[in-house]
């Protein structure tokens, strides 16, 4: 979600730029579709914007497509049309009713928005949520707006996709068929706002005052522009916002009720677990396609979990889950053969719209026959190709672990030593950067970007194989297992997978651009974890000074393969800014963290026989590796 979700609108739905590349002139929409708007009524009363877009054509009867938002269903006005209706121009050419509706609460529609709102079970009487509001608003439709044949399919990205989520959830029976994609899911456990525990701030100070303006009530456009003017986030962070509190005191100045609302709920508590929409995902019954890329730095876990939560309380559920190289809503551009430096050989974005999104919405929908998917579809960076999956994770994943040894090694067999670890000082003031260079956005490559610059600080650890003698896959759910003690009473943990090329490797252009590929440290995945939630995200412990203690965490799933000829490396810090908030390194509620209260501390990471640190993953044989067979187009 965040700033770069503001920038997707922008570009997909505001800009002539990236439609010079489609396969229509822009004035198609207005050609064959006639436009609607109306205020739907909820069952409270509330009304909600829709915009409706139906063929001109009126010899058939169509199916429905739509998209539920809190960004905004702009253009507005009867004869203002949007350039492109549904997920991709495939839509828009074979023919459908779209349907955009503002949310409760959003832009010209009425109501009181809430985040993340908790699903009701049982709802009676007046009782809403998003789920009753898709199901009213779907009553309404079929209802009122002709030549719709009784058939309705729901997709969205980020927290549209959360809509979609409840979309799935409403039990309307004319819904067919949704794709939460990206969909936020939890924020304190590993979407957007936190991970693990840790506040990613720059996302959420980028994003949160924006976001305000544009919900109803006092402040909606009204609030104060905030002015600012940096060229380099690191520095800007540092020196203007080195604590939490800092925000309130200096930019939002308790204008925005979604920060102050953070700063309540420090720890996983009751508000936080009622937004956990997991916890409801029964007896869900359209068809669903969880969609998400392998670097969404915003909702990767929620693809993941939402898929998950469906597969275990849904088990004989038409659960389709696609996994692509993509950045947050990469997959809906127009082009996307690469990420910052790394290449992925065709247009993978435009592939996924014809040969995967737009065949399962026409199955559903207008009955079409169903290509052979499988279970799951996920791409391998490594090898860029496609690999299939009866279900993730699959069964054919074999167990394995990376340790941390001696002399800076990473291997599959645990140490044998009776003492040994790494140490490093970690200063809050000198915090390691989330990529190297200098930075004004966040920007969407850091997550598979090169790794060398983080390799020199004195604050890192590295650890990495020898040059592979041959290529292993890495698959399914990664756990890190950092057996750990420090000086202080806290401290947060980075975990960087890195796929180190070989120092031979001939440069290669992207963009014009030439990558210094020899010896370049590809980020494969990476996580942090706040180290007082190690043992309860709802109880927070402080560490024993010097005392040896496990820190267990999940990391984002994987499937990647590294090359022979390549190496393995592991990375592990306590700083990722200013991606993540400071850690003061005390004990103590971070979000009232003063000046004065960061510590500096001295950090061992043991990988010893009786303390083995070390990286749960997985590994598919090459044997058991299957691959998609859909032509590239």
């Amino acid at each position: 979600m965040k700033k770069i979700i503001r920038i997707l609108f922008l570009l997909l739905f505001s800009s002539g730029t990236l439609f010079a590349q489609l396969p229509f002139d822009t004035s198609y929409a207005r050609t064959h579709y006639n436009k609607y708007e109306y205020m739907i009524p909820m069952r409270d009363g509330v009304k909600l914007f829709t915009a409706v877009y139906v063929p001109k054509d009126t010899s058939e009867d169509y199916p429905i497509m739509m998209n539920r938002t809190c960004y905004s269903v702009a253009p507005y006005g009867p004869d203002e049309y949007k350039l492109l209706l549904g997920p991709s121009p495939e839509f828009m050419k074979e023919g459908f009713i779209f349907v955009y509706q503002d949310v409760r609460g959003k832009h010209h529609s009425e109501g009181q928005w809430e985040e993340i709102t908790p699903f009701i079970v049982n709802k009676k009487g007046k009782e809403h949520d998003e789920a009753s509001d898709t199901y009213d608003t779907v009553d309404w439709l079929l209802k009122h707006v002709k030549h719709n044949d009784g058939k309705v399919g729901v997709w969205g990205i980020s927290y549209p996709g959360f809509f979609a989520t409840n979309a799935a959830l409403c039990g309307h029976p004319a819904i067919k068929v949704v794709s939460p994609q990206a969909p936020v899911t939890d924020w304190f456990l590993g979407d957007d706002t936190h991970h693990n525990g840790a506040f990613f701030m720059m996302d959420e100070f980028n994003f949160d005052y924006w976001f305000a303006n544009s919900t109803n009530g006092s402040t909606k456009n009204n609030m104060p522009p905030l002015d600012l003017k940096y060229t380099d986030n690191y520095q800007f962070f540092l020196n203007h916002l080195p604590t939490v509190p800092e925000v309130n005191k200096s930019y939002y100045h308790h204008l925005v009720r979604f920060w102050d609302t953070i700063l309540m709920h420090p720890n996983y508590d009751a508000w936080w677990k009622a937004r956990d929409i997991r916890r409801f995902m029964y007896d869900v019954k359209p068809a669903t396609m969880l969609v998400g890329g392998w670097y969404d730095a915003e909702d990767q876990w929620g693809t993941m979990q939402t898929y998950e939560s469906i597969e275990h309380k849904n088990p004989e559920h038409p659960n389709f889950l696609v996994m692509g190289p993509w950045y947050h809503g990469g997959w809906a551009g127009m082009k996307m053969d690469h990420l910052g430096d790394i290449p992925f050989g065709f247009n993978t974005s435009r592939w996924f719209q014809k040969n995967i999104e737009f065949p399962y919405f026409m199955h559903y929908l207008k009955g079409t026959p169903m290509p052979n998917f499988p279970g799951a579809l996920l791409y391998d960076v490594g090898l860029n190709r496609w690999d299939t999956f009866n279900h993730w994770p699959a069964k054919r994943i074999i167990p394995r672990k990376l340790y941390f040894r001696e002399e800076d090694a990473l291997s599959f067999s645990p140490p044998s030593v009776t003492k040994s670890y790494n140490q490093y000082l970690s200063d809050p003031d000198k915090p390691v950067p989330y990529e190297g260079g200098v930075r004004a956005g966040r920007g969407v490559t850091y997550m598979d970007a090169d790794q060398r610059f983080a390799a020199t600080r004195l604050d890192v650890l590295t650890f990495s194989t020898p040059v592979l003698d041959s290529s292993i896959t890495l698959a399914g759910p990664m756990y890190a297992n950092l057996y750990v003690s420090m000086t202080g009473t806290d401290a947060d943990f980075v975990v960087k997978l890195i796929d180190v090329y070989p120092d031979t490797m001939s440069n290669y252009k992207i963009d014009g651009k030439e990558v210094p590929a020899g010896g370049y440290e590809a980020l494969v995945r990476a996580e942090i974890m706040r180290g007082k939630y190690r043992n309860s995200f709802s109880k927070p412990e402080p560490f024993v000074p010097d005392k040896p203690t496990l820190v267990h965490f999940h990391i984002p799933d994987l499937l990647y393969t590294f090359k022979k000829g390549h190496r393995m490396m592991v990375q592990v810090q306590s700083s990722w800014y200013p991606l993540v908030d400071r850690n003061p390194q005390v004990f103590e509620n971070i979000y009232e963290a003063k000046p004065g209260d960061f510590k500096k501390e001295t950090i061992r990471l043991y990988h010893q026989k009786d303390l083995p640190s070390n990286i749960e993953i997985g590994f598919i044989p090459a044997n058991e590796q299957t691959v998609f067979d859909v032509p590239v187009n």
